[in-house]
């Protein structure tokens, strides 16, 4: 190669790299640059195995003898005899090194100039090399870059080794959620709805909970799930385990289940709700992520509001995202969330927030239903308020199914005073 190359500067990309990191998603970019600043004309990182090396990433300008994916034997090449000291690190002109002249690829390729580092992993492995080499010989290379590839080999190496954890903690993860319906979960526990007007039972919420390792709530389970790709067949199993209960109650009772908008718009729902009188379900959206495409949501919700299907919407007045449900998806149900009921009857701003919310769903047609209602005080100021339904301990705890078939109705003026 031409020995006018300028590295007298490190280029930014590196310095950048060596700084701060870099993702796995830019290795590709970072090799191109170092490429480019030592003047080679290929660079590759090969991932060891037992008995072969795969070349993960490959830069080059032109035509290259190696692919990324492709494999050869390790005993190949330049990269385990580096990794063996076999072959120095470092070779500007590989005419002087009699060991790199016996490989067939010197010639063939052929290899002027090489250089090599191993990757080794926090443990101590060693995940492979980062290579370098150039057509021509070049003696303007030296130890500044080596020094250099070696860093970069320091960086890729640790970041090498956080995904690798990162990958085995999904797949425990994933083994967990696994073994968790496997054992049977979730159990599905039921909380009675009241209507608030006359203290009856208007349905019931169904609820899943986890009697299994690790013990964590019920929403860290799904969200687990659905971060090792379980999070569908989780909604589903509960869906399904919920619906059971459907023809055991009264037929007067909804039956209120969740599902999230990833799983609506998946085309798996309408499956499991094949033949259910849809009119006494009450699909809640689970979701707290903002939703990017309504009219997906929105088509793949018709067909079953159609059938008289009804919509509720979670978490009202906690967050923007539950604003936006309720703005795009027109809902038959608002319901406040537990952070809003929480001491409205004592708290100016929530009673505030909450009349709001309540003047909306009459002007858009929907009916509001109250969370987490732990108090007669706060029970007394929803009824006030005008909120029609409502849940919370204070009336009844999440209860296993035949418990919740003996939950009679409460009369809201006496638990007021009681």
């Amino acid at each position: 190669m031409t020995s006018a190359i300028d590295r007298s500067q490190p280029v930014e990309p590196i310095t950048d790299l060596l700084a701060n990191g870099v993702g796995y998603g830019g290795v590709d970019r970072v090799l191109r640059t170092v490429r480019k600043y030592l003047g080679m004309d290929v660079a590759f990182i090969a991932h060891f195995r037992e008995s072969d090396r795969v070349f993960e990433h490959v830069d080059t300008d032109g035509p290259a003898p190696i692919e990324p994916g492709q494999a050869l034997p390790l005993e190949v090449g330049y990269c385990a005899k580096v990794v063996r000291g076999e072959l120095p690190q470092l070779i500007p002109d590989t005419s002087r090194v009699p060991a790199a002249m016996a490989i067939p690829e010197t010639t063939a390729i052929p290899i002027g100039s090489h250089l090599s580092v191993p990757i080794v992993l926090d443990s101590g492995e060693v995940y492979g090399t980062l290579c370098c080499f150039g057509h021509e010989a070049d003696l303007t290379l030296g130890e500044r870059e080596i020094r250099m590839l070696q860093a970069f080999a320091e960086v890729l190496g640790t970041r090498i080794s956080e995904m690798e954890q990162a990958e085995k903690t999904q797949l425990r993860r994933a083994d967990q959620v696994r073994n968790a319906m496997a054992a049977g979960a979730p159990r599905i526990v039921y909380q009675p709805v009241y209507r608030l007007r006359t203290g009856e039972v208007a349905g019931v919420e169904c609820l899943s909970r986890f009697d299994v390792e690790p013990q964590q709530p019920p929403d860290q389970w799904f969200a687990m799930a659905h971060e090792v790709g379980l999070g569908d067949e989780l909604e589903l199993r509960a869906i399904e385990k919920s619906l059971v209960a459907l023809d055991r109650l009264p037929r007067n009772f909804f039956l209120g289940i969740n599902a999230s908008p990833g799983l609506i718009c998946s085309g798996k729902l309408p499956p499991v709700l094949e033949g259910v009188d849809l009119r006494r379900i009450l699909l809640e959206i689970t979701e707290h992520a903002i939703v990017d495409d309504y009219e997906s949501l929105k088509s793949a919700l018709q067909p079953l509001r159609d059938k008289g299907l009804r919509l509720a919407i979670d978490d009202a007045g906690a967050g923007y995202a539950s604003m936006r449900h309720i703005v795009n998806l027109h809902p038959d149900m608002i319901k406040l969330d537990i952070s809003l009921t929480r001491n409205i009857d004592t708290d100016h701003s929530r009673r505030s927030l909450a009349k709001a919310l309540i003047t909306f769903a009459r002007d858009i047609g929907s009916i509001i239903s109250a969370e987490g209602v732990e108090t007669a005080g706060e029970l007394e100021m929803l009824r006030s308020l005008g909120v029609d339904k409502a849940q919370g301990f204070y009336l009844s705890r999440p209860v296993p199914f035949e418990e919740a078939l003996r939950v009679q109705p409460v009369d809201v003026h006496l638990a007021v005073t009681a």
